[in-house]
C-alpha cells in the first residue's frame, strides 16, 4: 500500500502568506495562503484516515475559519519579525492526542464510559501551542486509559501502521505517531509514562522528544498521574522532521524552558558518545532484532568516521532489570505518601472499581466493553504489591541507576541505545511481549531527555530508530544528534516508497 505525502512541514510565517515546504526539501517553498495549507491536510486525512484510523475526531471547520484569521493577519499584520516572535508557529496545522482536552473535542482516553465526555477547556500545552498560532485539525488515538503499546479501545477502534496496515501504530501515542507518519499533521502532541511517544514515534519512522521530566507540565490530560507516577508521566513533540521538535518544546514548556539550555550552541564532535546495544538480557524483553543492532552499528561508524569521535561501549547492569524498576515506581508512594489510583478504579472512572476477572469472562464472549490489554492490568496490578521489601529494593535500584547515569552522561554525553526491542509487530501480537516497552520505560524512572531518532527502514519497509538520551536539562544535546543524524541517514521516510 502506498501513502503519498500532501505536503511536509511549514517554516517561519512570511508577511501575506505562509510557506510550505515539500517532503523532499529539494525545491524552492512555494508560497500559498494559510487556507490552501489546512485544505491540503483536510483533503490527506480524508484521503488516508480511512486506511490507518488515526484521527478519531475532527474539527475541520473551525480549523479552516482559523486559517481565515490567519491569512487576514497576514494581509493586515505588522513586519515579519514581530509577528514570527509572537506567533512562533502561526498557520501551522498540528493534532492532538485525545487524552488531552482540546476545547469541544471528545476526551475519552478510549474508555467507553466517558464516551459522551467532551473537553470544556485546553489542556496547558494546547493552550500554548494554540497561542502561538498553530491549528488543530482534532484529536488522535490511543490505547485504553493510555496504558498499553497498542492503540486500540472500544470507543474509536484500533489504529493501523501506515507502513503496513497490519503492523501496530504503537502506544499510547500511536494514532499521533500513524498521523504524522502519514503526513496527515505537521505536529503532535503526545505523552509519555513508559515511552508512549517514543515507541510510536519509532514504529511510524517519525521523532519524538520526551523531555527532561518536570518542564512540560502535564495537566489537562485524562488519566492524570498520581503517586510516584508524576515523576515518570512527560508531555512533548512528535513531528516528521527533527528540526521541529525544538520550536515546539519551547512553546509546550513556556517559562519551565528556562531550565532547559536549548539555546546553548553544541558542538557535535565534543559531545562523548555511549552506546549499549541491549539491556544485558532481560528475561522479560525479547532479544534485540538484527536489524535494528545493524542500524545503531552505522551511527556508531558514521559519527566516528565522520564526527572524528569516539563512541564508547558501555555496559549498565541494573538496565537488565528495566521492567522490574518501572513497575515498583509506578506503583509506590510519592515523596508526600500519596499513592497512586489503582487501574481497576480509573477503569471504573469515579463508579464502581472494575472487577478485572468478572470483566475477563466477559471478553471471552464479547460482552466486556474493555479491551484484553487493560483486564490483564487490572489482573495483575495488584501482584506487584505483594512483595514489598523486592518493591523496596528495586526503588532503591532506580535511585542508585539514576546516580550512575548521570555521572555516565555528565554536561556533555549522549548515550544511544535501541527504542524497541523489535520493528513494529503485528496486531494483537504485543500481548504476548508484554514487557517490551522497558526498553523505553526505564528512562522514565530516571527522568532523563531521550529523543527517537529515525533511521531509514527494514528489509521489510518497516521503521528503524535509534533512542539518543542525555542528563537531566540537556536535552540540547539529543536534540542536536537528532537533526545531525537526520541529514545523515534521511530521517522520515514516505510510506510506500521502498
Amino acid at each position: 500500500m502506498q501513502i503519498y505525502s500532501a505536503c511536509g512541514a511549514i517554516t517561519a510565517p512570511q508577511k501575506h502568506k505562509v510557506t510550505l515546504q515539500p517532503a523532499e526539501r529539494e525545491c524552492i517553498p512555494t508560497p500559498v495562503t494559510c487556507v490552501e495549507v489546512v485544505e491540503a491536510y483536510v483533503e490527506r486525512v480524508r484521503e488516508v484516515n480511512p486506511l490507518i484510523n488515526a484521527l478519531v475526531k475532527d474539527r475541520f471547520e473551525e480549523a479552516l475559519q482559523e486559517a481565515r484569521q490567519v491569512d487576514k493577519l497576514l494581509s493586515e499584520g505588522p513586519d515579519d519579525d514581530s509577528l514570527e516572535e509572537k506567533f512562533p508557529l502561526l498557520g501551522v496545522p498540528i493534532t492532538v492526542k485525545e487524552a488531552f482536552s482540546l476545547h469541544g473535542m471528545p476526551n475519552t482516553s478510549g474508555l467507553v464510559s466517558r464516551r459522551n465526555v467532551i473537553a470544556t477547556s485546553d489542556a496547558p500545552v494546547v493552550s500554548r501551542l494554540k497561542q502561538a498560532g498553530a491549528i488543530p485539525l482534532g484529536v488522535t488515538n490511543c490505547s485504553e486509559l493510555c496504558m498499553w503499546f497498542e492503540s486500540s479501545n472500544k470507543v474509536y477502534g484500533r489504529t493501523n501502521n501506515p507502513y503496513d496496515l497490519q503492523r501496530i501504530a504503537g502506544g499510547s501515542s500511536g494514532g499521533e505517531g500513524s498521523v504524522l507518519a502519514a503526513a496527515c499533521s505537521v505536529i503532535g502532541v503526545g505523552s509519555d509514562i513508559g515511552g508512549s511517544i517514543r515507541m510510536p514515534a519509532f514504529f511510524n519512522g517519525v521523532f519524538g522528544h520526551k523531555p527532561t521530566t518536570g518542564v512540560v507540565p502535564n495537566d489537562g490530560q485524562f488519566p492524570i498521574a498520581q503517586g510516584a507516577r508524576t515523576s515518570l508521566l512527560c508531555t512533548g513533540p512528535m513531528c516528521r522532521y527533527a528540526e521541529d521538535l525544538e520550536p515546539m518544546l519551547r512553546v509546550m514548556a513556556g517559562s519551565g524552558v528556562n531550565k532547559l539550555k536549548l539555546d546553548e550552541k553544541v558542538s557535535l564532535g565534543k559531545i562523548k558518545f555511549h552506546c549499549m546495544d541491549h539491556d544485558g538480557g532481560s528475561i522479560f524483553v525479547s532479544p534485540v532484532d538484527k536489524e535494528i543492532l545493524q542500524a545503531q552499528k552505522k551511527v556508531v561508524e558514521h559519527l566516528k568516521g565522520e564526527l572524528g569521535v569516539q563512541v564508547q561501549p558501555v555496559a549498565i547492569h541494573k538496565m537488565k532489570y528495566s521492567f522490574q524498576i518501572w513497575s515498583a515506581m509506578m506503583s509506590c508512594k510519592d515523596s508526600d505518601g500519596q499513592e497512586a489510583q489503582l487501574f481497576t478504579d480509573l477503569l471504573g472512572d469515579h463508579g464502581k472499581p472494575v472487577w478485572p476477572l468478572w470483566e475477563l469472562m466477559k471478553w471471552l464472549v464479547g460482552m466486556s466493553s474493555h479491551t484484553l490489554p487493560a483486564i490483564a492490568l487490572g489482573l495483575t496490578e495488584k501482584l506487584v504489591k505483594l512483595n514489598p521489601a523486592g518493591n523496596a529494593k528495586l526503588v532503591s535500584m532506580a535511585k542508585s541507576l539514576q546516580e550512575e547515569m548521570e555521572a555516565l552522561l555528565g554536561p556533555d554525553g549522549v548515550l544511544l541505545y535501541p527504542s524497541h526491542p523489535t520493528v513494529a509487530p503485528r496486531h494483537h501480537s504485543p500481548i504476548c511481549t508484554p514487557f517490551n516497552f522497558a526498553y523505553t520505560a526505564i528512562f522514565n524512572v530516571l527522568g532523563l531527555p531521550v529523543t527517537q531518532c529515525p533511521l531509514g527502514l527494514s528489509s521489510e519497509g518497516l521503521p528503524l530508530g535509534i533512542q539518543l538520551v542525555a542528563a537531566s536539562y540537556n536535552d540540547h544535546l539529543t536534540l542536536a544528534v537528532a537533526r545531525y543524524l537526520e541529514k545523515a541517514f534521511g530521517g522520515w521516510v514516505l510510506p510506500g516508497q521502498v
